[in-house]
This record gives C-alpha cells, sequence and structure tokens, in this order.
C-alpha cells in the first residue's frame, strides 16, 4: 500500500490516475495533521535585532531574499540556528533579470547556513512553499 495523497483536496488528482494504473494497486491518503512547530520567516535584507530575538522561539526558520540581494544577515541568523539546532530553509527568488553571476553571489551567502535552498523563479511559488512548511 502506497499514501499518495496527504491533503483531501488531492483526492481528484488521484482519482484522475486511477485508469493508469493496475487494478491491483491500492492506496490510501493519509490526513495531515498540525505539527504544533513554530516557523519563522525572516527577510534577509530587512533583519533586526527584534528579529534575531524571534529566531531563538522558532523550531524552523525560513530565510527569503532575492538574488543580488545583500544576504549576509543569513550568517548571523544561520549561527544563531546552529547553535541551538534550529533547522533552517532558504528560499531565493531569481527575478528573470537575474544573471548567473547575482545568483551565485546570493547563493554564496545563504548556502553554509541553510539545509535546504531553494530557488524560486518568481514570486508567485512563496505562499504555496511557505503553507507546505507549516
Amino acid at each position: 500500500m502506497r499514501t499518495l495523497a496527504s491533503d483531501p483536496s488531492q483526492v481528484s488528482s488521484l482519482n484522475d490516475l486511477r485508469p493508469h494504473l493496475s487494478d491491483e494497486a491500492r492506496f490510501r491518503l493519509a490526513a495531515t495533521r498540525p505539527t504544533g512547530r513554530v516557523v519563522k520567516v525572516f527577510a534577509l535584507d530587512r533583519v533586526t535585532d527584534a528579529d534575531l530575538d524571534e529566531v531563538t522561539k522558532a523550531d524552523f526558520v525560513v530565510m527569503l531574499t532575492a538574488a543580488g540581494r545583500d544576504a549576509r544577515a543569513a550568517a548571523t541568523i544561520g549561527e544563531v540556528c546552529s547553535q541551538r539546532r534550529i533547522t533552517t530553509a532558504t528560499v531565493v527568488v531569481r527575478d528573470p533579470s537575474a544573471s548567473d553571476e547575482m545568483l551565485s553571489k546570493t547563493l554564496a551567502q545563504v548556502r553554509p547556513w541553510s539545509l535546504m535552498v531553494v530557488v524560486a523563479g518568481d514570486e508567485s511559488y512563496l505562499d504555496d512553499l511557505l503553507k507546505s512548511f507549516r
């Protein structure tokens, strides 16, 4: 038995797949449960001292930046997270006008402090991504 969907809204997608599956294939839906974890999101170009205090209250930290922006605050946040064993992720939004060099410079600043780095082609992806971290 395989678990394919974690959300009831995905049932219709599974039903669309049914004609392509063997008669012996069986699936179950796993209900999503609240995790109870505290997720904090920080825009790296606007980090304040108050934000650094908030980092210590998190179970999971998501850092946001754009390719070519100053992301040096990732080191400060990342150091706090490393000391407290707080999981980190960074989302880098790459505008179509951002060069490979701009992206590389930003990634060099965030990568050492992020357990996961996502490069998104535009901001529309952020809402769905942030919802997945709850």
